[in-house]
């Protein structure tokens, strides 16, 4: 694994000589630009302003243009002089619970390894106090061209450099979300809650995979071989706006457990029409139906019984056998 910065963690008078290496890696399908009419190979090239014409990378620097217009160029050995004490140390300045920095200012993470034999001991050391106080250490490092707040946790028994954003880089966030005051019910957070628990049953993060860069790889085929481009097929709508959020809630619930019983408390009414096997649902609509009179689908066969009622007046049935009354004694 390729050395990306080497330097030293010091926390008190404990030094511990390190390196850092890329904890993450990304599967891109590797994509460049060409031509759309031939397929010709696109190429950006490095060109002067002032002298008009292309200079290769060796003579390229980095400038400043002040707001007056002028441009001030700086070379790589400029900005390998910088007066920063984190250029070559991380510096432990403090050690926080992990709650305490929000998630959502952690960037870049770097594997933290031994320069030498020497640093295992002070390595183990500040590693083992992390994990017994389940906390995690703040530092600053200066990472090429850029210095910035990092934490110092445990990984899978391995120390872990995660780089920051700076506190007054995270936007806020007034106004986005909903500033009207919103009631929620306690049957819906116990739905929402349900939901919840069913989703995470037997998660497995490590089973997740890239649906794109698949997709993308199976259309880079078909083009290579001519043939059709996959296609997917085309996903319904989603509701602009939630009518009833108890029923969404139920409906997704159903899905979630594959079709099963929602959570206990919900009626037949509210989940559609009840199972066979619940007869005390059957007898509920039994009543229902003998107060509010038969339903449309049970005009029919009563008027076919009523019929049939009529005919045993003139002695014949449906089964053949006379049923004229008999005289009184």
């Amino acid at each position: 694994m390729q050395t990306t910065w080497k330097g030293t963690i010091s926390f008190g008078l404990v030094s511990i000589p390190v390196h850092l290496y890329s904890a993450t890696q990304e599967h891109d399908v590797p994509l460049h630009q060409v031509h759309a009419k031939d397929g010709g190979r696109v190429r950006m090239k490095r060109y002067c302003e002032q002298e008009e014409k292309e200079v290769p990378y060796g003579e390229i620097a980095r400038g400043y243009e002040s707001p007056d217009g002028r441009t001030v160029t700086l070379t790589d050995e400029d900005l390998a002089d910088l007066p920063l004490p984190s250029k070559k140390i991380i510096d432990v300045l403090a050690f926080v619970d992990a709650g305490e920095i929000d998630p959502l200012m952690f960037s870049k993470a770097y594997y933290v390894g031994v320069a030498d034999k020497a640093a295992a001991k002070p390595y183990a050391l500040l590693r083992d106090a992390l994990t017994e106080s389940g906390q995690i250490a703040v530092t600053k490092i200066a990472l090429r061209t850029r210095e910035s707040p990092a934490v110092l946790r445990v990984h899978d028994g391995t120390l872990v450099l995660q780089t920051c954003i700076w506190p007054d880089e995270v936007r806020p966030a007034a106004g986005i979300a909903p500033e009207e005051d919103v009631t929620v019910r306690p049957q819906e957070l116990k739905m929402a809650r349900s939901l919840m628990d069913t989703l995470s049953e037997d998660f497995d993060l490590a089973q997740l995979h890239d649906d794109y860069q698949q997709a993308l790889q199976q259309v880079i085929t078909a083009r290579l071989e001519g043939v059709e481009l996959p296609h997917e097929e085309e996903a319904g709508e989603a509701p602009d706006n939630v009518i009833d959020l108890m029923e969404a809630l139920r409906s997704s619930l159903k899905q979630a457990k594959g079709g099963r019983a929602t959570a206990a408390g919900s009626g037949p009414e509210e989940d559609g029409p009840a199972p066979r096997r619940r007869a005390p649902a059957k007898k509920r609509t039994a009543s229902a139906e003998a107060a509010s009179g038969p339903a449309p689908e049970a005009a029919a066969p009563a008027a076919k019984r009523a019929a049939g009622a009529r005919k045993t007046t003139t002695g014949k049935s449906t089964t053949g056998k006379s049923t004229a009354p008999r005289k009184a004694s």
